[in-house]
């Protein structure tokens, strides 16, 4: 594998991610590269300003190509073909995934849970059912798998609400199980100014999305029982730090328009570190 490349977008684009990743054994750090360098090329188009969504069409022409014939020519899809034809990755994995990318072109508005839902499935679920092939677990693990996926795309959307805001976009959405959590229009967005006016609409409105993270994300420590030990250690270290991020969030929730909030990379390195110890 080209893994040189891989890790230099896969490092670019996620603090997280790739410092937990370091702690995989070799030969399946060098799978997770490939499937990181794929997504995060793809992801990086799409939010670009502005974004370049010729370049990402044509990225996914290739992908299609290299699929159905010769490869690409191109390291970073051409490895990942490569990988997803070895584990056999269903198609309709990455079919959704590229559809999520694509919406970012033009979706802006996620007014309902199901609608946010239905694009963390292609952004984020199915990477979890991509690792879960990559690290060889059993069918049993792939629901806790894509809870894992789902709970840190959240994280992601509430750390990330102020960027998201300023690109004129909204992935939180304002409803829960069909009860409002914001009597405010559809297509708001959060900004300083309204949620210090408002600092417990605010409050109650972040609280209500952490408080559907953490439900999936218990759901999805269930499941680091089918993970082996040496995998498990940099999976675990992912998810504790954005356990970490969550509770950041939690004690100050405006925090998200002053900052994002990331672990620095001692801070993961030494949770892996413990991770390792308890097994």
């Amino acid at each position: 594998m080209s893994g040189t490349v891989q890790a230099q977008v896969f490092e670019a684009g996620s603090t997280t991610y790739f410092n937990s990743s370091l702690f995989f054994p070799p030969a399946m750090r060098a799978e997770v590269f490939a499937l990181y360098g794929f997504v995060r090329v793809a992801d990086n188009f799409v939010d670009a300003v502005p974004q370049e969504a010729e370049a990402f069409r044509r990225f996914v022409a290739k992908y299609r190509a290299a699929w159905a014939g010769p490869p690409a020519d191109d390291a970073i899809i051409d490895d990942f073909v490569a990988l997803a034809k070895r584990l056999e990755f269903a198609p309709a994995w990455t079919d959704a995934f590229l559809a999520s990318m694509e919406a970012d072109l033009a979706k802006r508005i996620y007014r309902t849970e199901a609608e946010m839902l239905e694009y963390v499935y292609g952004s984020a679920e199915v990477i979890g059912l991509y690792m879960a092939k990559i690290m060889r677990l059993p069918a049993e693990a792939q629901f806790a798998a894509q809870r894992l996926g789902r709970a840190m795309q959240v994280i992601n959307f509430i750390r990330d609400v102020a960027e998201d805001a300023a690109m004129g976009r909204r992935y939180l959405p304002l409803e829960r199980d069909g009860v409002r959590l914001l009597d405010v229009p559809d297509d708001w967005l959060p900004t300083r100014e309204w949620a210090r006016a408002n600092p417990e609409k605010w409050t109650a409105f972040l609280q209500g999305h952490l408080e559907r993270y953490a439900v999936w994300q218990a759901e999805a420590e269930a499941g680091y029982r089918y993970i082996p030990r040496r995998p498990r250690m940099a999976v675990r270290t992912a998810g504790d730090m954005y356990n970490w991020t969550a509770r950041k969030i939690a004690a100050d929730p405006f925090v998200v328009f002053a900052r994002q909030v990331k672990p620095r990379k001692a801070r993961i390195v030494l949770q892996a570190l413990w991770n390792g110890l308890r097994g």
